[in-house]
């Protein structure tokens, strides 16, 4: 065997081995990890917390029995102050209530922040900033003359007009705003005991997606943040994993992240 089949061989070995799970950011849904809830003996419903420890039995409620909106906000309610009083040095986003469910239907009902702000104020016409590089009157006449020559604009995208800022900010926002309907939505999730992500996190607080990837308790490998959704939805919300490329996941990313917006990345931080 060459030196070179010999290394390739070690290596493979090494990301089979432990290496390997400590690397891994995926895996198959047979092999997903999930929240082992003990049972009721009397057959009643039992909700966990995304901690994969922290339940409770629900009196009354069978299993496979729904939830309404009010008796799954009671629910997760109880989980949080048993979660809090089990914890109470743990780093947590303090919100002060969950905002109310934003409808797809209605423009005027409760928006999240604008994910993009207004952008500054561009330099009047005969004025020369060649700091803030090529505005919108300079026009692509302006981008023509420096085709050729290494310098950096700082624009990616070279000159482009306050409606197209409008309609990039529009854009985005929109895509925030569905993460924000489907994460208040149980019914979005597909959720079988009617609990939302924000009733653990209201208006996505304690997600710190600024953190991610990091090593996970609950799968004993180092997760992404849609690892972590998968967990939740799968958990305490009761619903199926989305893939990777389902318009929800990447919608709910983006809402969580948005609401992190200015938070330094410290990726690995507990």
């Amino acid at each position: 065997m060459t030196y070179r089949k010999k290394l390739l061989t070690g290596l493979c070995a090494l990301l089979s081995g432990v290496g390997g799970a400590a690397l891994a950011t995926g895996s198959a849904p047979s092999d997903r990890p999930r929240h082992e809830l003990p049972p009721s003996k009397d057959g009643n419903l039992v909700l966990g917390l995304c901690d994969g420890e922290t339940s409770l039995e629900v009196k009354g409620v069978k299993e496979g029995e729904p939830l309404s909106r009010a008796q799954a906000l009671e629910v997760t309610s109880k989980l949080m102050q048993e979660w809090r009083s089990k914890n109470p040095d743990a780093r947590w986003d303090v919100v002060a209530q969950a905002p109310t469910p934003p409808g797809p239907a209605n423009p005027q009902g409760p928006r999240s922040p604008p994910a993009v702000p207004p952008s500054p104020q561009k330099p009047s016409a005969g004025k020369s900033n060649q700091a803030e590089g090529p505005t919108a009157s300079s026009g692509a006449a302006g981008m023509a003359e420096k085709k050729d020559a290494n310098v950096q604009t700082g624009h990616t995208y070279g000159a482009f007009s306050e409606r197209d800022e409008a309609l990039w900010a529009a854009s985005t926002q929109a895509f925030v705003e569905e993460g924000n309907r489907v994460f208040h939505d149980a019914d979005a999730l597909g959720s079988k005991v009617a609990v939302s992500c924000d009733m653990c996190h209201p208006d996505a607080a304690n997600t710190h997606p600024e953190t991610y990837p990091k090593y996970q308790v609950q799968f004993g490998r180092v997760a992404l943040l849609r690892d972590m959704i998968n967990w939740c939805i799968e958990n305490p919300v009761r619903g199926k994993p989305l893939a990777d490329d389902d318009p929800k996941m990447k919608a709910m990313e983006a809402y969580i992240y948005s609401k992190r917006k200015g938070v330094p990345l410290e990726f690995g931080k507990h």
